[in-house]
């Protein structure tokens, strides 16, 4: 691939900075950034990385350009995606890509059409506590793994965030929305594929919001016996220093791991992973150095190469995320939306 330069349609979410960076990084040109609605974040983001704000998003569609990202509003990603399909540009969106049954249909048949390549920023995976853990489980050291439980609170800042946000039909809603990194990372950490998923969420706040849920919780059967259970919610305090207390447990048939991705207030900010088998004493252990990160990854699949995540990858968990959605069982204590 010989053209280096790259475009930005829609900003809606800080989520693609990790994009920008990591493309200006390798050496690409960012022609400029197009978003119609949140002008706010446009601006400061673009300023940030000394970016033009470009007024006709065909300009950014132009034959110059090889790559598109966006972190447009979750429902009309899939738009763009199609549109990118038609003009011969590959993809990167931040996550989700779509957020329903018919998005993702219309995903699944653009991706198997071949024409171009598309993108998600399911970016635990390069994170180094979950590369570090990944090479123990792939080692043995945990033994057949069991069971795996993900917590994921969240920070919401509801005054701090768009409209959309809070709509179901144009966000996808938590499950979806926060939930589809953690399918994504249930595949690749035990090499399963998933078969069964039951789960509920909740409504405990903003009645003013008919259709948003802050709270859900999953359980999942992976091939092989498999069991875990995902838990993500809007309820982080305020005053928090980080977005949500992150953590992951994995127990195996020798051993036991367990991630905190927000480090320790008594330890370190740091992300942090623990360790114990038949044979150790629980003890810390010091997480690996990464080289890649997702758009390298992205650019490799552009030119033919080895990659991490795929297509595939990102389909099922996708799928896997809309059909929790779908079969989770909603409960709400707000008496005027019951």
């Amino acid at each position: 691939m010989d053209k280096r330069a790259f475009s930005i349609i829609g900003c809606q979410h800080e989520h693609i900075g990790i994009f920008i960076e990591e493309m200006l990084e390798l050496g690409y040109e960012c022609v400029g950034m197009y978003e119609t609605e949140n002008k706010p974040l446009l601006t400061s983001m673009a300023s940030k990385y000394k970016l033009p704000i470009v007024e006709d998003k065909e300009v950014l569609l132009g034959s110059y350009v090889d790559i598109v990202g966006s972190s447009a509003i979750n429902n009309q990603k899939i738009d763009l995606i199609e549109l990118c399909e038609e003009r011969g540009k590959h993809i990167m969106v931040d996550k989700p890509a779509v957020t329903n049954r018919e998005g993702y249909r219309r995903l699944k048949s653009t991706i198997e059409r071949g024409k171009i390549e598309v993108g998600m920023l399911l970016t635990e995976r390069y994170r180094p506590a979950f590369q570090t853990l990944k090479r123990y489980i792939d080692e043995g050291d945990l033994g057949k793994i069991v069971n795996i439980g993900i917590r994921k609170p969240h920070k919401l800042k509801p005054a701090n965030r768009p409209k959309w946000h809070f709509s179901k039909e144009q966000c996808g809603g938590l499950v979806i929305d926060l939930s589809v990194h953690d399918f994504d990372l249930l595949r690749w950490l035990t090499s399963a594929e998933i078969i069964e998923v039951e789960g509920m969420v909740s409504k405990n706040i903003l009645p003013e919001y008919p259709t948003f849920y802050d709270t859900a919780s999953l359980q999942v059967l992976l091939k092989g016996n498999i069991l875990a259970q995902l838990y993500v919610d809007w309820h982080t305090p305020a005053a928090s220093k980080t977005y949500g207390d992150g953590r992951v447990f994995v127990v195996g048939t020798k051993g036991y791991a367990e991630l905190r991705l927000s480090g320790d207030p008594l330890i370190t900010n740091e992300n942090l992973m623990f360790l114990v088998t038949h044979e150790q004493q629980p003890r810390r252990v010091e997480l690996e150095n990464m080289e890649g990160n997702i758009t390298r990854d992205f650019l490799r699949r552009i030119n033919g190469e080895q990659i991490g995540i795929t297509h595939r990858d990102i389909l099922e968990a996708t799928k896997a995320a809309i059909e929790a959605d779908e079969r989770a069982k909603k409960y709400s204590e707000i008496e005027t939306l019951i």
